[in-house]
């Protein structure tokens, strides 16, 4: 047993040259073919004819004529070479399937709970997975995207799907009106978003998801916000309200009242009974065969069972 290991791994790193030579019949064009040079193959079949105990091959001018011991070997050879490459394949997918480097952009307000649950979820199953995450605006996810720098993107609102980027809607929040704390709103068990039009609107920046919905929501309300301050992230925006420089509509904090350490401010969220005031959260992708295999697993992860795990965080 121990000569016939012996014998096979001397044999085994000659297969691909005996393959190759039986379809070309050339050593030239073998060594060609497979990017080594001709005196390897030489050696090769030389060592091959050791084991085998008979010469595999004679000259014949220019080329080669295999020998009936090479034309039983060569089929085998061939077979051989199939079922590597398929277990090979296997490894590669199963190695897949642990290891990786997912590329995620998101909205800074997905970062605390949305995100980490999704990320949480599909690394209990993959845990040798990492992921690369970058936040930003709406805009500034999309040409990450876009670009190729980002595998997927959690944005709201999703674009609409095209040829080539995909989106789903994951889940929808409600929106409020948030106000000074002291504010005469304050405690209301909700309004119409007309009642506010006369006064002055913090928000986010042009580019962020939440400046193109509470513009397109205030549009449906019959107004047009007068912005008093814009910033780039929603905890910014409430602290001005807080501090009584506007009003603004966001996503709902986890408690309804907040109030700040010093200068006795805080804000309150109420309820907006019209017009319809939600945003969706989708997940996007770009539609391409040759885009990564582990996150193409998260996207179908997502997509499965995402909606479940969000819900059941907001409940």
């Amino acid at each position: 047993m121990d000569n016939d290991n012996q014998d096979l791994a001397k044999l085994l790193p000659v297969l691909p040259i005996l393959v190759e030579l039986g379809a070309s019949r050339h050593v030239t064009a073998t060594a060609e073919a497979l990017g080594i040079p001709q005196s390897t193959v030489s050696r090769a079949l030389a060592r091959a004819a050791e084991v085998v105990g008979t010469p595999l091959v004679l000259r014949q001018g220019r080329g080669v004529e295999l020998t009936p011991a090479a034309l039983a070997l060569i089929p085998k050879a061939a077979e051989a070479l199939d079922r590597i490459r398929s277990g090979v394949a296997l490894a590669r997918q199963e190695s897949g399937k642990q290891f990786g480097r997912i590329q995620v952009a998101f909205q800074h307000t997905f970062g605390e709970v949305a995100l980490p649950i999704l990320i949480r979820a599909f690394t209990q199953e993959h845990p040798g997975v990492t992921f690369d995450l970058q936040q930003g605006s709406r805009a500034f996810c999309l040409d990450l995207l876009t670009s190729g720098s980002a595998d997927l993107a959690l944005v709201a609102p999703p674009p609409v799907p095209s040829r080539t980027i995909g989106a789903e809607v994951l889940y929808s929040e409600p929106l409020k009106l948030v106000v000074p704390a002291g504010h005469a709103l304050a405690g209301s068990d909700g309004i119409k978003l007309d009642a506010v039009r006369d006064e002055p609107f913090v928000m986010l920046e042009p580019g962020y998801g939440m400046h193109s919905i509470v513009q397109a929501l205030c549009k449906r309300a019959g107004f047009r916000p007068r912005v008093a301050f814009q910033g780039q992230d929603l905890h910014t925006v409430r602290g001005l309200v807080s501090a009584g420089l506007g009003l603004a509509v966001a996503p709902p904090e986890r408690a309804e009242t907040r109030t700040l350490p010093t200068g006795g401010l805080g804000w309150c969220e109420v309820d907006i009974i019209w017009p319809s005031a939600h945003r969706d959260v989708g997940l996007v992708w770009r539609n391409r065969s040759d885009g990564s295999a582990q996150a193409a697993r998260f996207r179908d992860m997502v997509l499965a069972e995402g909606r479940e795990l969000l819900a059941a965080a907001q409940s």
